[in-house]
């Protein structure tokens, strides 16, 4: 009776290491999407792409910003290893000026906790034009 507890034992402690083994991992194509310079009212989605490069499957529990001119949209099914996903970030595009926010995707792989950015500059062209209008009245008088 002894030999068979104690390989029970044994043969589950194994297969709880085993289980251990396996992890996913989570590789950005990109870890900063640059905006560059686009104008109010503009398209403001970006879409962070990745892949599960570990053998266990990757699910993301949580995309969190820390502020309200941006939401992250995480994908709802696990991503198989070896298969890829995408987080869509869609910025609000009426807020003129720089863009520099961070993105915190939560998730069960190696590195449960990433940050991921998003960047640029939001100009208003109607505000531009008259910029450049008055600097060129200045210049020539």
């Amino acid at each position: 009776m002894k030999r068979i507890a104690i390989l029970l034992f044994v043969g589950l402690f194994t297969f709880a290491v085993q289980a251990q083994e396996k992890t996913a991992k989570i590789k950005f194509k990109t870890e900063v999407i640059d905006y560059g310079t686009i104008e109010k009212g503009a398209d403001g989605v970006r879409v962070f792409e990745f892949t599960n490069t570990g053998d266990a499957p990757l699910v993301i529990t949580r995309v969190y910003s820390s502020c309200g001119c941006t939401i992250p949209k995480k994908p709802d099914a696990p991503i198989l290893p070896g298969k890829t996903g995408v987080i869509e970030v869609k910025y609000d595009t009426k807020r003129v000026g720089p863009i520099r926010k961070t993105i915190t995707v939560y998730s069960n792989a190696d590195e449960p906790t990433k940050a991921i950015k998003i960047k640029g500059k939001i100009v208003d062209p109607s505000k531009e034009k008259s910029i450049m209008m008055k600097d060129k009245s200045e210049l020539g008088s």
